[in-house]
């Protein structure tokens, strides 16, 4: 083997074998690495420190890992020249070939770097988590208000990611007064979905007025988006795409939409297609949810009675004969591509107060009751007559907090 002139080593092969040096904790852009200077106020030489016998430990593997690597690179390059191993099913698996290297190296590396950081084992993707208990513990403690929405979201939403091969994309339409909980709902879904949350690869949000600004840009617009999901759904087998203000969204964008929220044929059936949960948040349909909601109140009936199908009807006829959206009367609504509307039922006092209490504790506030009672009655409640719903649901609470402060 010696006496075997080897090829001019290419760029990308030095790449490969300096990359697991590159994943050394303590190395540029590695999270929670402790470096050996991080401990120097223990006792001791600085050889006994910890953080130092820790990154020996991991250079040496680092080191046995460099030569594995090579070893079994150069036996799919030079196949005559390899030496014997006595692992010979590690070396050449059945079945492999050169475009295979890529796979496993990147298996092997994640496995070292899983030696020493925590990883997501058993999972598909690190970036997907899909925790169901802390989602549905979510919406129990932190949704005030929202019964039919917990119930309905958290069920329509398990069910799809637990369907082996579902045919077509999850629509939930969310439809509501400003400040009842649409955005925050959403962004729960992305945190229990996802590692990164909103910030995630693949959790895209889209507001109207801001993405899609010019009506003149149709077209620009209608590009980018199809490129934006196109893409999404290549790198990510589960992603979520929210629309903000879904009811000023042009119709030409919605028509981009309709392939992706169709029935879909799978040309392979033992192809596992991409998963896609699509939200629309809009406000429209939120004046008929609040007045259905305060004529069944002042009938008699509780809050937590209220149903579905009281609500409905009235819903979906506002949504479809709304005169400044084209959100009702595009495909999306005529063909029946959304799977739930879903109502978000205007707040009350009690539900502000709560929202209130819950602004103090995540800004690590000490509150009282009588702070609570003094925001909660600065938000301004309708109809004038009973003044029973809160006009802005739970918005700027945050800011009014100032007000009480010392």
């Amino acid at each position: 083997m010696f006496g075997v002139p080897l090829p001019r080593r290419p760029l990308w092969l030095c790449l490969h074998l300096l990359l697991p040096l590159l994943l050394l904790p303590g190395a540029p852009g590695h999270r929670g690495a402790e470096g050996p200077w991080d401990r120097a106020d223990e006792p001791g030489p600085p050889w006994s420190w910890p953080g130092i016998q820790r990154l020996k430990e991991q250079l040496r593997a680092a080191g046995a890992l460099s030569r594995r690597y090579w070893t079994v690179f150069s036996c799919q390059v030079w196949p005559d020249h390899c030496e014997d191993n006595d692992d010979e099913a590690t070396l050449h698996p059945p079945g492999w070939n050169l475009p295979q290297w890529g796979q496993w190296s990147l298996d092997t590396l994640t496995a070292w770097f899983c030696s020493f950081q925590d990883c997501c084992e058993g999972q598909r993707d690190c970036r997907i988590s899909n925790n169901f208990s802390g989602l549905e513990s979510d919406l129990t403690v932190r949704l005030h208000g929202q019964h039919l929405a917990r119930e309905l979201v958290l069920r329509a939403v398990r069910s799809y990611l637990e369907m082996p091969q579902p045919d077509k994309a999850l629509v939930l339409s969310f439809h509501g007064w400003s400040g009842t909980g649409k955005n925050f709902m959403a962004r729960m879904l992305a945190e229990n979905l996802y590692r990164d949350g909103l910030r995630s690869d693949c959790v895209k949000m889209f507001i109207a007025t801001f993405h899609f600004p010019h009506s003149k840009y149709v077209d620009l617009y209608k590009e980018q988006l199809q490129n934006q999901i196109q893409g999404m759904q290549r790198s990510c087998y589960q992603s979520l795409f929210i629309f903000d203000e879904a009811e000023k969204l042009h119709p030409g964008l919605l028509e981009v939409l309709e392939p992706h929220l169709k029935r879909r044929v799978t040309e392979d059936p033992r192809a596992e297609p991409p998963k896609a949960i699509f939200l629309f948040l809009s406000n429209l349909g939120g004046n008929n949810i609040n007045e259905a909601v305060l004529n069944l109140l002042l009938a008699g009936w509780s809050r937590e009675e209220i149903t579905m199908e009281h609500l409905k009807p009235n819903l979906q006829a506002e949504i479809t004969e709304s005169p400044d959206s084209g959100f009702g009367h595009s495909c999306l609504v005529k063909e029946n591509l959304v799977d739930f509307f879903v109502p978000f039922l205007p707040l009350e006092y009690r539900h502000v107060r709560l929202c209130v209490r819950d602004a103090f504790v995540s800004q690590g506030l000490p509150y009282t009751e009588e702070a609570l009672d003094e925001i909660a009655k600065m938000m301004i409640y309708v109809p004038k007559e009973v003044q029973l719903f809160s006009s802005q649901g739970c918005k700027l609470i945050s800011q009014r907090i100032n007000y009480v402060l010392p």
